[in-house]
């Protein structure tokens, strides 16, 4: 399934250090996103460790019937039918810095596909997310709807091109000025089948919302989890709604719960 809704404002600039205008701006990343702010903290970056269980494991090659890393209380709320699992392993509670890593089933046994260093929250993580607190929700949770400014790269997911939706009233000179150039929805505290700016929140706007996979900016974010360029494209074009593709996202000792 494929929705595609298209209301540029102007013309479409040059793609990377253009003059790309922020206009409006969107519920995202658990915050109303102002002048200034954005996803982001403090510059600084390392690339994390491994997941665990998958160290060694190259691209296509099985990792068993369970995913990685993932301990029996949190594999619990993996769905049956989930045959698509991107997992992040966060570094640590208070950590702004973790690992992605896609894993497709074939038949009972789950495959490492691709895997790309990502940030979440930049204060870490949570069990039980409120608005503001700059922590990433730890949990596992569908991924049914997809956008951004620009137009679709192929993907299987529902995806809601707005130049003016996801915009982050910052300037296009800003680290931010790319961040919602492609945007995977987590569903979390939103409506499915809706698009990725739906401002619905149905369990309260006090428990955040507009948690999105996203475009990195090099550093921690207010909830969202950010992945390079290539990996947004890569799950954008893989994704596919058929095959129920879940996060499962936390800091590792949580994960292993």
């Amino acid at each position: 399934m494929r929705i595609s809704t298209v209301t540029p404002s102007s013309p479409r600039p040059t793609r990377r250090g253009g003059a790309r205008h922020a206009i409006g701006a969107a519920l995202a990343c658990g915050v109303l996103l102002v002048t200034g702010t954005g996803c982001g903290h403090e510059a600084g970056h390392k690339v994390p460790g491994g997941a665990p269980g998958a160290v060694s494991a190259s691209p296509g090659e099985a990792v068993g019937t369970r995913l990685p890393g993932v301990g029996d209380r949190m594999w619990e709320r993996v769905p049956d039918s989930a045959r698509q699992a991107v997992v992040v392993y966060g570094d640590s509670r208070n950590s702004p810095d973790s690992l992605a890593v896609l894993y497709e089933k074939r038949g009972p046994t789950w495959e490492r596909t691709a895997s790309w260093p990502a940030h979440n929250g930049r204060l870490g993580w949570t069990t039980d997310h409120q608005m503001d607190d700059g922590r990433s929700p730890v949990g596992v949770f569908t991924l049914t709807d997809a956008g951004g400014t620009l137009k679709d790269p192929g993907s299987r997911l529902a995806y809601w091109q707005d130049d003016n939706a996801y915009a982050s009233m910052l300037n296009p000179e800003e680290v931010h000025a790319h961040d919602f150039d492609y945007v995977i929805a987590i569903d979390y505290n939103r409506l499915k089948g809706a698009p990725p700016f739906d401002w619905s929140r149905p369990d309260g706007v006090e428990k955040g919302g507009g948690i999105w996979l996203h475009m990195d900016h090099g550093d921690g974010t207010s909830a969202c989890i950010t992945l390079p360029e290539a990996g947004m494209e890569t799950l954008l074009r893989v994704l596919d709604p058929d095959r129920h593709p879940v996060v499962v996202m936390g800091d590792r000792e949580r994960l292993r719960s």
